[in-house]
């Protein structure tokens, strides 16, 4: 769960919370970490009680119907058109940090990542999962070690006063940014049926990933804060400051190679996502056909396609890698919420008051987008009505059908 969550953001994020609310991003990571708390709760207790493969989309189908539960399950879908893109381009500044681009030489850069995870799929190889754990505890290697380094700086403490007093506003749209570092709290419900005991373990793996997180990042944006930079990836400028140099090939190393590997468990998960809702008639049936490695090659094509003319549009109208962190984050604003709504439903009432909280957190993160809600509500209008027409028609179509 902590490599799912740190993936891209670590030594980005906390970054861009400062350049929004300077000393008050250390307010938001602080409030966030504890805001996140009980809605990892209220996840877990779902998932343990309801193992289940869908996840969110399984508990709001059970909770409130089966047009309910799909829609949460293609909204889920259609935020990889926007998530994987901004995955690429925060990638794309430890690359700069190495070898810099811009312009089209960098969104054609951009171009031949994704057309290397076409190739790189095509054989359905994955990143593994022990892969995936060592970038982790790389990075929580470097943060120790860099924090470690901090303590023996002199009067690096008075350099957090000159960022002044937090204000309120500032910090929620901070904490609207670094929700990004949360996305994947829920990805947990999707594995309960891989713990031998998910009613005992569940809880405590999601807030021992929590937890970990939220640490990881208020120590990075606290380090930021103690050591300011010009560089334009702060944690590089930071790690040279503190241990000498070297910050572009180490933390531009683990960034690219995080990064990329994040993006591929999007590409991949999402094309066989495309692939079951194929298989069930939600989507058109050309995508459920797979290669003879048992990879659905139409909709990953289809997928990698829609990242890339993403990519290229965001180039074309000067879109900033905040507006696309911040419609991604919109859409887990309503699967999370949602997700809560179903617990009121579905488990005992001793679990309200986890439930109230996390809806409130919801709510406030969702005042904290703003008009960058507008996406979700957006696909929501589009998906939900074409649903329930989907599940009227067939129903109309099975009656027809049926003997006398």
């Amino acid at each position: 769960m902590a490599t799912t969550l740190l993936g891209t953001g670590v030594f980005i994020l906390p970054q861009m919370t400062i350049e929004k609310a300077h000393s008050g991003a250390l307010v938001a990571w602080l409030l966030l970490t504890l805001a996140i708390i009980p809605v990892a709760l209220v996840f877990g207790r779902l998932a343990s009680v309801f193992p289940h493969a869908a996840g969110p989309a399984y508990f709001v189908e059970k909770a409130f119907g089966r047009t309910a539960g799909r829609t949460i399950g293609l909204i889920f879908l259609l935020v990889v058109p926007m998530g994987a893109p901004a995955a690429i381009l925060m990638t794309f500044q430890f690359v700069n940090a190495l070898i810099p681009l811009e312009g089209w030489s960098q969104v054609g850069a951009e171009i031949l990542v994704i057309l290397g995870l076409f190739l790189l799929n095509l054989r359905g190889i994955q990143v593994s999962a022990k892969l995936q754990f060592a970038l982790t505890l790389c990075i929580v290697a470097v943060v120790v070690i860099l924090f470690g380094a901090s303590s023996f700086q002199q009067g690096l403490l008075t350099s957090i006063t000159r960022h002044g007093m937090p204000e309120i506003p500032t910090v929620m749209i901070a904490a609207g940014i670094a929700f990004w570092s949360f996305l994947g709290i829920e990805a947990m419900t999707h594995l309960a049926d891989d713990f031998r005991r998910p009613q005992q373990d569940m809880i405590p793996a999601m807030m021992m990933g929590t937890v970990l997180v939220g640490v990881i990042y208020v120590a990075c944006t606290l380090l930021l804060l103690l050591v300011p930079t010009e560089k334009s990836v702060a944690m590089i400028g930071v790690f040279d400051a503190l241990l000498g140099g070297y910050g572009a090939q180490v933390i531009g190393v683990l960034g690219i190679a995080s990064g990329l590997a994040t993006v591929n468990v999007y590409a991949a998960s999402a094309a066989r996502l495309v692939w079951s809702f194929s298989r069930e008639g939600i989507l058109p049936r050309c995508f459920a056909v797979k290669n003879a490695h048992g990879v659905p090659i139409r909709a990953l094509a289809a997928l990698l396609s829609v990242m890339a003319s993403v990519i290229v549009l965001t180039y074309l109208t000067g879109q900033e890698l905040e507006h696309l962190i911040a419609w991604s984050n919109g859409v887990f604003v309503i699967i999370y919420l949602m997700a809560m709504l179903a617990a009121a439903k579905l488990l005992p009432r001793q679990n309200l008051p986890l439930v109230v909280l996390g809806c409130g957190f919801c709510l406030a993160l969702g005042i904290a987008l703003g008009a960058s809600m507008a996406y979700v509500f957006v696909l929501i209008l589009l998906v939900a009505p074409f649903l329930w027409w989907q599940k009227s028609h067939l129903s109309r179509k099975q009656s027809l059908v049926m003997p006398e």
